[in-house]
């Protein structure tokens, strides 16, 4: 009858960690799964190539004398604004990840604290049964 009892017990840990294994690889799907990362490429290739036009426009305008319709600090200025909305979206990001990793800690603690208690209670155990 324990054998019965103590596979019952496997069988329902096998299934809670089956369901918190899946819930972790849901969230790490919404944190940084393959759609994020195509969004990620899509975003520097559009940064990098604002960039570089405007390094272009301003070379046009200076070195070989093109007469470009922007302003001569526009480049300048966007170039500022886009690398400063480059950063603020990587800090962003960078707290969703330490978040994140904030989450597995807890979740890692409440399981150390889960098991530790269940050991203190099976010494209990075999203590009283000796």
């Amino acid at each position: 009858m324990e054998i019965h009892h103590d596979t019952d017990a496997l069988l329902e840990e096998l299934e809670q960690f089956r369901k918190e294994k899946e819930k972790i690889r849901n969230l790490v799907g919404k944190i940084g799964g393959a759609a994020s990362t195509k969004r990620n490429k899509a975003a520097n290739i559009i940064f990098v190539s604002l960039i570089i036009g405007l390094l272009c426009l301003d070379i046009l305008r200076h070195f070989v004398g093109v007469a470009v319709p922007l302003p001569p600090l526009f480049s300048l200025e966007a170039g500022i604004l886009l690398v400063s909305i480059k950063i603020i979206w990587m800090i962003h990001k960078q707290t969703k990840v330490e978040h994140f990793q904030f989450w597995i800690l807890n979740s890692i603690e409440y399981r150390l604290n889960d098991i530790s208690n269940r050991i203190q209670q099976i010494e209990k155990n075999t203590e009283s049964k000796k």
